[in-house]
């Protein structure tokens, strides 16, 4: 029977993209990327997203002789840099690189001007970065059945700390509060640096972490681990359980950070993107870098990414709702 030249492209095409050929094999398309890529970041230069954003698009910028130029856009708890992406063209050369509070401002905030998952492509989960419930070395309790107890024995005496309103920190405190029953102060710092000072000067006993913020000062014995947020226990501190192991619901969403494109970017170049991130963040010196920033490498499909954006947007949002929390 004879094949159209048009099917027989198809099928080309799709023996290119499952066994490779010219095009699969240098992980890009013929025209695309044609131009420099911008990956935007929606918080301050310095910090941990920043970092991984320079990491990858040095990659990308190797792999592809395009520059990969990372933008900071900081601004209304990464609202502004959101927005901006959101906006974007349509066509790939613009990403964001964001984390967990992308699913979780909708809830926080009355208007961001986007939706976290219509408005955005999935292009891949890049890493794990964890938040862990940490406590000074001189805090009595050791262990979260030790520690509500001490809190229940003295109702409204007892502060927790996190590192500022509508963080994950705040969100997981107040659930904390919650599902244990506990009468707790909220103490919100500005930054996990100033919570970690005060957690290490016992001025707060106890507090919601970022893992990266708390590693040094848990691997110098001034602070000390006691759980885990997320589904299950991480490998940068695999001894330390999970709330969700010691019987408490809802700490299962992992803090994430991830990469996006806007919506509408043709699929061919978001799966594109999505190969390369997942190559870069598995490669052994990547690995190593990540663990280095104290991070939990992914390196997820589209689709898989997607499927996290949609069901976290839905847990979060929940509990935000349910707690009564705002950042307005």
């Amino acid at each position: 029977m004879a094949i159209s030249r048009s099917r027989r492209a198809a099928v080309a095409l799709a023996f290119a993209s499952v066994f490779g050929g010219a095009a699969a094999d240098e992980g890009r398309l013929p025209d695309f990327p044609s131009r420099p890529i911008t990956i935007v970041v929606p918080s301050p230069a310095g910090n941990v997203n920043d970092a991984v954003a320079r990491l990858i698009g040095q990659e990308l910028q190797a792999a592809w002789g395009q520059p990969v130029v990372v933008e900071n856009r900081p601004g209304a708890g990464t609202i502004t840099g959101t927005k901006y992406v959101a906006g974007a063209p349509k066509d790939g050369h613009t990403l964001l690189l964001t984390f967990t509070a992308h699913v979780q401002n909708p809830a926080l905030f009355k208007n961001t001007g986007y939706d976290p998952v219509k408005d955005f492509a999935a292009v891949s989960e890049v890493a794990l970065s964890s938040v862990i419930l940490a406590a000074s070395p001189e805090f009595e309790p050791k262990t979260v059945p030790e520690l509500v107890q001490w809190v229940k024995a003295r109702p409204g005496e007892m502060a927790y700390g996190s590192y500022g309103v509508g963080t994950t920190g705040h969100i997981l405190g107040e659930l904390f509060k919650r599902e244990a029953g506990l009468q707790l102060t909220h103490v919100a710092y500005k930054g996990g640096a100033p919570l970690a000072n005060d957690l290490v000067a016992g001025h707060v006993k106890f507090g919601w972490i970022a893992v990266g913020t708390a590693m040094s000062l848990i691997k110098a014995g001034r602070l000390r681990p006691v759980a885990f947020a997320g589904a299950q226990r991480s490998e940068l501190l695999p001894e330390v359980p999970t709330m969700q192991e010691l019987g408490y619901r809802g700490f299962e969403p992992d803090a994430w950070m991830g990469l996006l494109a806007p919506a509408g970017t043709p699929a061919a170049r978001v799966d594109v993107l999505s190969a390369q991130v997942a190559r870069i963040v598995k490669k052994p010196e990547m690995v190593r870098r990540m663990h280095e920033l104290n991070l939990v490498p992914v390196g997820s499909t589209a689709a898989q990414f997607h499927a996290k954006l949609a069901s976290d947007l839905q847990t979060w949002s929940r509990s935000i709702r349910e707690l009564g929390i705002t950042a307005d």
